[in-house]
């Protein structure tokens, strides 16, 4: 009985082991199958007959690998270790894998270059592209010139009036553009080549002053007055110092100038008068308490503030292009066209926007009215609300001597000096003559003046 049972024993065991030997083995073969027909897949689009074959990347070769890892991991735990450690599939993985990570490593730092490339050739254009929208020919004329003359990029960006308004940024940048940025400097010659010769010749002539030339203009004394001989005289002396492009005219405007800023050398800054001084915007901004200010912030208002800034400017801009258009017809509503004299016009006031012509021996300054007829009216010029209605009198001496006399309540300053009611001043050539925060400039007729002064020195010995 024992021995029939042991015996049932043995061979339900050997039917069991034989049929869990068969199903692993069927297992195992449709793994093998499976792996063969994964392998398979490969090795076909590697053997296209194309002449140029795709090369795997890295992430198809880690996802390969992890592929063929997790069968062979399957494989070994359905399988004894002899028979997967003997079989083909895992010897041919062993070996394609070993192989693999040779052959992508040429191809995974190629594409760095290329992008670099890439992002330098898009970026360089976008920037030339820029720069050549907003800076003109003319002005990188005017900033060569400029740098050139007083070798300062503040003072250039503070004195040169460009076509578009600058930073000081990017007046840096721009300068050092042209220095060193082969392309923009390349592109900027060639336009600046292009240009015209008399726009070349205008843009010359808004040449900043440097620091040289106005210390020669300097010395010119403020009692004297030059003319045009002296200017000429002093660019044939000192030919070397002065720009190309200046000439006697505009070296006389420039002199003027530093006459009315007290900037010659024998010129000294008078005090202000002790008594009863009027005080002006500045010293009433200083007396407010900036702590009881309120500071109540509307970004609606300041958006609205910065349209309408943005948009008068642009008015402005195209009005300063259509200057030279309405000059003549300026220059004809106001009597003179140049600074030169007629026979009957014996001085000259000159303002900012009018210029009055002195025809007789006497004529009177100050603001017009109804009931008030006078000679000059001085609210034509600006803000006249602070002058009297007769503020003086510019008489002409039979010796040729011009003589202001001051009749209103507020003083008439005369280069710097003051000249109180009821007192009176000589006035000479290029005379600065200030009336309530109005200047003007005070220009004689020398040739009439000589022929005066002739006419009395032959009555007096009769």
């Amino acid at each position: 009985m024992d021995k029939d049972s042991q015996g049932l024993l043995d061979s339900s065991l050997m039917a069991s082991g034989t049929a869990s030997r068969s199903e692993d083995e069927e297992s195992l073969a449709g793994q093998k199958r499976a792996s063969s027909q994964a392998l398979g897949t490969i090795p076909k689009r590697r053997s296209s007959s194309r002449f140029i074959k795709r090369k795997k990347f890295d992430d198809e070769l880690v996802e390969s690998s992890l592929a063929k890892s997790s069968t062979r991991a399957k494989g070994a735990s359905g399988v004894e270790p002899g028979r997967c450690s003997g079989s083909e599939p895992s010897s041919s993985e062993k070996k394609k894998v070993s192989k693999a990570p040779s052959t992508p490593v040429p191809p995974s730092p190629a594409p760095a270059p290329g992008l670099t490339k890439r992002v330098k050739k898009s970026k360089q254009p976008l920037q030339v592209t820029k720069d050549l929208g907003r800076w003109k020919p003319a002005d990188d004329l005017l900033l060569i010139n400029a740098v050139l003359q007083t070798n300062d990029l503040t003072s250039v960006h503070l004195g040169v009036k460009f076509s578009c308004r600058f930073t000081l940024r990017e007046v840096q940048e721009r300068w050092y553009a042209l220095l060193y940025d082969p392309v923009i400097s390349k592109l900027a010659c060639q336009a600046m080549r292009q240009l015209h010769p008399e726009a070349i010749a205008a843009i010359q002539s808004k040449a900043l002053f440097s620091k040289a030339e106005e210390q020669l203009l300097s010395k010119v004394g403020s009692t004297s007055q030059p003319t045009l001989e002296t200017f000429q005289d002093l660019l044939h002396r000192h030919p070397d110092a002065f720009y190309l492009a200046r000439t006697a005219k505009a070296l006389q405007a420039h002199w003027q100038l530093m006459k009315q800023y007290y900037l010659l050398e024998d010129q000294t800054v008078q005090p202000l008068p002790k008594g009863d001084q009027v005080l002006n915007f500045s010293d009433a901004e200083d007396l407010i308490d900036d702590s009881k200010l309120k500071d109540m912030r509307d970004e609606v208002l300041e958006h609205e503030l910065t349209v309408a800034d943005r948009r008068q400017k642009r008015e402005i801009r195209q009005l300063e292009q259509e200057l030279h258009k309405w000059q003549v017809l300026v220059d004809s509503i106001t009597g003179m066209s140049s600074p030169d004299f007629d026979n009957q016009t014996l001085a000259v006031l000159r303002g900012r926007m009018v210029r009055y012509l002195m025809r007789s021996r006497e004529i009177t300054l100050g603001r017009a009215t109804k009931d008030n007829q006078i000679d000059v009216d001085l609210s034509l010029e600006g803000p006249a609300w602070k002058i009297s209605r007769k503020q003086g009198v510019i008489k002409l001496k039979n010796n040729g001597d011009f003589f202001i006399a001051n009749e209103g309540r507020r003083p008439i300053y005369i280069d710097g000096r003051p000249v109180l009611c009821g007192s009176k001043w000589r006035l000479s050539n290029n005379s600065v003559v200030e009336i309530a925060s109005l200047r003007f400039v005070f220009l004689i007729n020398q040739d009439l003046i000589a022929l005066i002064r002739a006419e009395a020195a032959k009555i007096m010995p009769q």
